[in-house]
């Protein structure tokens, strides 16, 4: 017996039109490169983006066409992010921080026709766009220079437009978007985005257990724009109705609490590097910054330190700690407190919101280890496994074998996990990650988080270092905080009581700075390279 509900399409043109007849009145503020600031309501940003939509048509774009974008977090970024799928073609979000070479890898496997590019970045299109091959790019002009001869203005593609035109046909399972992986093995990969996965993960982070989002709300999303549909916030403030900020190129700590501030953003994103000098200022100058006291952090991208969960609590604020990846559209936890966590003690509650939480519904996961799936008990390690409805079940015509799914259907995470008997997710370490001593893992990402917890560390990353008699050992490479002078010895005794005496590190490295990858991870990568003839005593 079939059921008698309608064969209705899941597509980003119904969210856009749900978004122009309720939320017309709504802000949309940007901050632009030069520090000026654009604001327009929902209404404007409806008919810009069906125009949007209507030029790139009436410019030769088919059905399934890439569209790249060059872009800061903006207005024009967010016009694009529902325009160009809703012209039937495919938004491919560009990461501005990049190599040259990487970037015209990415630009020509994934087949870019066009190009949106702010003018600003115009001398980084320069450095890649002889070896790519875009028939038309169009600049979002900011600081009067006049569009480059070979290049059109983003205005007058609008301009020549209409919002009063029927959207083409499109089918749910269509992509409408597309992000590559970072390329830490291999080339990078790329993922299309479905419309009907977009839309599903757009409902599933908007509920009130994962990012809750209302047209009550005001957001800041600090995660770029250009890495993993910046965590769906902008499609979900969008079907919301939630009044949406943007910083632009401007993320150092003082304009983004400016922005926190003046706008009186009630949710923000961003990775923890973002975080620790927010928290640091917030911490130094309490009496200087008056911001939303509902205000929450959504902390994700790498594991928040428990030291800065408590940091934020101290001064008022949820934090919100979410993982996900690039192949997941991208989220697939949240750590939102289950009823347990009100009976817990003090500590136990940090411990467990220090965990990426619980998976979203319709988000499947387990763990497998060495010998076969694992326990939920809160301490056996394994691989984090996932499925679900905007989980890829490939790359995009990938160059290189891939392993990356299992023979029954499961993406492997490369993660690896504990799962607590309440189904919360504690990402231990990535797979390449984890310190093998003595035939026992190490997590590098429990000691690193341990450490920032000090008062004297200003950031730390943990990596193994070989070992003549057991294979692996931790090497922590530590910054110091300005003036603090720490040493060795006085690093292992703050964590001989929080970890079995095998999991101290060996050695201990005082550098500048860490090394961090395009979206503010550290990059480990490269501290392996420095260190690759460090070897422990």
């Amino acid at each position: 017996m079939r059921g008698t509900i309608m064969n209705y399409p899941l597509t980003l043109p119904t969210i856009l039109e749900h978004a122009g007849r309720l939320h017309g009145a709504q802000e949309i503020v940007s901050r632009m490169p030069d520090k000026s600031v654009h604001r327009y309501r929902f209404s404007e940003f409806y008919n810009r983006t069906k125009k949007l939509a209507d030029g790139l048509i009436k410019a030769g774009l088919k059905s399934g066409d890439r569209v790249g974008t060059l872009c800061w977090n903006h207005y024009a970024h967010l016009e694009a992010y529902f325009g160009v799928p809703c012209s039937g073609g495919v938004l491919h979000t560009l990461n501005l921080r990049l190599h040259a070479d990487e970037l015209a890898y990415i630009a020509k496997h994934a087949g870019d026709r066009f190009l949106i590019v702010d003018d600003d970045l115009l001398p980084i299109l320069e450095g890649f766009r002889d070896k790519v091959d875009f028939e038309r790019i169009f600049v979002v002009r900011y600081n009067g220079d006049p569009v480059p001869a070979d290049m059109e203005d983003y205005e007058d593609l609008l301009d020549g437009a209409t919002s009063e035109f029927t959207y083409p046909e499109i089918d749910e399972f269509d992509a409408c978007g597309m992000c590559y992986t970072s390329g830490t093995t291999g080339k990078p990969k790329g993922v299309a985005y479905s419309h009907r996965g977009v839309v599903l993960h757009t409902l599933a982070v908007s509920a009130p257990d994962a990012f809750g989002l209302s047209m009550r709300d005001c957001i800041l999303p600090i995660v770029p724009m250009f890495h993993a549909n910046a965590w769906g916030m902008p499609t979900t403030a969008v079907m919301a109705g939630a009044k949406t900020v943007f910083a632009g190129p401007h993320t150092d700590h003082e304009s983004v609490l400016e922005l926190l501030e003046s706008e009186q953003v009630s949710m923000t994103s961003g990775v923890p590097t973002v975080w620790l000098p927010v928290v640091d200022a917030m911490k130094r100058e309490a009496d200087r910054w008056n911001l939303n006291p509902a205000l929450k952090f959504v902390i994700g991208g790498s594991a928040a330190p428990e030291a800065m969960i408590r940091d934020f609590d101290t001064l008022g604020h949820q934090v919100i700690h979410a993982w996900g990846m690039t192949e997941m559209t991208p989220v697939g936890t949240t750590g939102i407190p289950k009823p347990s966590f009100d009976s817990m003690s003090r500590t136990e509650q940090f411990a467990t919101l220090a965990k990426q939480g619980i998976p979203l519904p319709f988000v499947d996961i387990r763990v497998v280890g060495d010998d076969g799936p694992a326990p939920w008990d809160g301490e056996t390690m394994g691989e984090l496994q996932v499925k679900g409805p905007w989980i890829a079940d490939s790359y995009y015509e990938p160059d290189d074998p891939i392993f990356s799914w299992t023979d029954d259907g499961w993406f492997r995470t490369g993660d690896v996990v504990t799962v607590d008997p309440e189904g919360y997710v504690k990402i231990t370490d990535r797979t390449k990650d984890l310190i093998k001593s003595g035939g026992e893992w190490i997590s590098s990402v429990d000691v690193e988080n341990a450490l920032m917890g000090h008062p004297d560390i200003k950031e730390a990353a943990v990596i193994a270092m070989p070992h003549e008699r057991w294979v692996e050992r931790p090497l922590a490479c530590i910054v110091l905080k300005e003036g603090a002078v720490l040493s060795v010895e006085s690093v292992r005794e703050f964590l001989a009581d929080k970890f079995a005496k095998w999991w101290l590190p060996d050695a201990v490295e005082f550098i500048e700075e860490i090394p961090r990858t395009s979206t503010g991870k550290f990059q480990k990568m490269a501290l392996r390279e420095r260190f690759k003839d460090y070897a422990s005593e």
